[in-house]
């Protein structure tokens, strides 16, 4: 494609990777004040298995691929232990997984539990450098809270006087992006999994007033079985009112109303979805061009091109996602419920524990 930046109209120079980010593209910053809504949760799980007792339904809830999303156990308070402080001599280290310009992301053991995790490194003076502190802030308390088989659990984090750690959710089948980049592109029932899956964890942020806002095959990992995981939320915020003016993205992913400048919302994840579904399919984003002027310009007129090869079911899909007015984009729920996805997605979901089926 012919490009895959993130920008920033104010500041065309000065660019970086957010901390969650790791070889690919680069983003500029951006100065936006933050305000912290959140504390960050201890590690109750890791503790209470270090600890030696016994494993409860509530418990198994917090682990990853074990997650209950139904409404009602979503919205209820999680009673957390004392926490427990970590240092890197807890863990034992293993393979490189991926390297960004912050640090490093390493495959990880902690030495009590046995418990399997990625662990991601980065300097402090590489983030103080590039002034990227409140990112790296606003990202942390936004992914440690979340809790979606189709996210990337952040399990907890700590530092020395050097480095930041953060704990976070081995995904063994690796990028999303580079799997696409092996393929070419998918065929129409893995994207249309891949969708229902990306649509539902949408939808689960939106509800806790989270935009994502920056959605794209480079910031999504598969676990296990292969299922979805969105595992990057440099540029996502927490925002009660959902509206929102700072422009930020990736250029062949900017809906119309950040390219012309005007307030935007949840809707633009949206946007980002039909986007990636059109990717999904054709091994290149719709709105790809020689420059990023003719980019803009196939944007903001919605220029949509479908391939040949492509079904109608996915092209109806894409084309109520891809609304210049985004009050007229497709629900989240009702791509979920759109009939290509429900003729072809393959989802699997993880098991869920409640409360009564303690023994």
């Amino acid at each position: 494609m012919s490009s895959k930046e993130n920008l920033n109209p104010n500041l065309h120079t000065s660019k970086f990777t957010t901390p969650s980010s790791s070889q690919g593209p680069q983003r500029i910053l951006r100065k936006e004040p933050f305000v912290s809504t959140f504390t960050t949760p201890s590690d109750s799980l890791l503790l209470q298995r270090a600890q030696g007792g016994r494993i409860t339904p509530a418990m198994l809830s917090n682990m990853p691929g074990r997650v209950a999303i139904s409404r009602e156990a979503s919205s209820q308070n999680v009673t957390e232990g004392p926490k427990r402080k970590f240092t890197i001599d807890d863990f034992d280290i293993g393979r490189p997984l991926g390297k960004g310009k912050f640090g490093n992301v390493y495959l990880a053991r902690e030495k009590q539990t046995k418990f399997i995790m990625a662990l991601k490194v980065l300097f402090k003076s590489q983030l103080e450098k590039e002034g990227v502190e409140h990112q790296l802030r606003r990202e942390i308390e936004i992914q440690s809270h979340l809790r979606h088989p189709n996210i990337l659990r952040m399990y907890n984090y700590f530092h020395d006087r050097k480095r930041i750690y953060l704990m976070l959710e081995y995904a063994p089948r690796g990028e999303l992006y580079k799997e696409l980049q092996k393929c070419g592109r998918f065929d129409e029932q893995r994207s249309a999994t891949f969708m229902e899956e990306l649509a539902d964890a949408l939808n689960y942020c939106h509800e806790r007033k989270v935009i994502h806002r920056d959605i794209k095959p480079e910031n999504l990992l598969m676990g296990y079985k292969g299922e979805l995981k969105i595992a990057d939320f440099g540029w996502s915020v927490h925002a009660p009112s959902l509206r929102r003016r700072t422009m930020c993205g990736t250029l062949d992913y900017l809906p119309p109303e950040m390219i012309e400048g005007k307030v935007h919302d949840e809707k633009v994840d949206l946007w980002c979805a039909g986007v990636l579904c059109y990717e999904f399919l054709d091994g290149m984003p719709p709105f790809d061009s020689p420059s990023p002027s003719e980019t803009h310009r196939r944007i903001v007129n919605v220029d949509l091109k479908f391939p040949s090869f492509m079904s109608d079911g996915a092209k109806d899909l894409i084309s109520r996602l891809l609304r210049y007015l985004p009050v007229q984009r497709l629900p989240l729920k009702s791509v979920m419920e759109h009939p290509w996805v429900k003729a072809n997605s393959r989802r699997i979901m993880p098991p869920v524990f409640s409360s009564n089926q303690a023994t």
